[in-house]
């Protein structure tokens, strides 16, 4: 199951886009956690902190265990909703939490992780993986780095399909049981392989035959 980390924050009393501005300046992320006591709880982060702790995560939707100070509440369980970052540099602009209890039915984007290499592939067919990650729904307390599923049985033509997913317990998907996640598909090469297997035999049946043909006209 996902580790609930821990960030340092601070309460932000001062909102717009000029101290917005500033605070990124001096270091320091502006972000605004929804769902709380006060409906709309304005803080601010260390930006490479949370810069830092971002880049572990396996999803952009994670959980994190807000120390905030200046605030009523100093501890807020939450979950990472948005982050905004610069088109262009990819600096940190804004982050949106929403804040969770641990008897909560959260909502998040996790990862699909597809282990093995399939039967179909060791033949000389292609992987495709069609599903990269998939909303689940469950307690703070059960959601998953990723979604493991072991592909190694596909022989070419086979599917895996949502259904087909292991899910924790605990954890469940709204998204169509039929929606393929990924497939095993033919080849050219192996099209070409598997004729070039077919055709060997036949060549070799003529080679057998011509020196048949020329013992038949030596004794004619």
């Amino acid at each position: 199951m996902a580790k609930q980390e821990t960030l340092q924050a601070e309460k932000r009393d001062v909102k717009g886009t000029t101290a917005s501005k500033r605070l990124r300046r001096t270091g320091v992320v502006p972000a605004v956690i929804y769902g709380s006591k006060q409906r709309e709880y304005m803080i601010q982060l260390n930006s490479k902190a949370f810069f830092d702790l971002a880049r572990k995560q396996s999803s952009h939707n994670f959980l994190v265990n807000l120390e905030i100070e200046g605030a009523n509440e100093k501890t807020k369980l939450a979950i990472v909703q948005d982050i905004q970052r610069d088109p262009l540099n990819g600096a940190l602009i804004h982050v949106d939490f929403r804040a969770v209890s641990e008897t909560d039915t959260i909502h998040a984007a996790v990862p699909i992780e597809l282990r093995g290499e399939p039967v179909g592939v060791k033949t000389g067919g292609l992987l495709e993986q069609l599903v990269h990650e998939i909303e689940v729904s469950c307690n703070p307390s059960n959601l998953p780095d990723s979604i493991v599923n072991d592909v190694e049985s596909l022989a070419i033509g086979q599917s895996l399909k949502v259904a087909d997913l292991n899910l924790p317990e605990g954890v469940s998907v709204k998204l169509d049981g039929e929606v393929l996640v990924a497939l095993v598909t033919q080849t050219r090469a192996s099209i070409s392989a598997g004729d070039g297997g077919e055709d060997a035999p036949a060549g070799e049946e003529a080679a057998e035959a011509a020196p048949a043909e020329g013992e038949a006209a030596e004794e004619a």
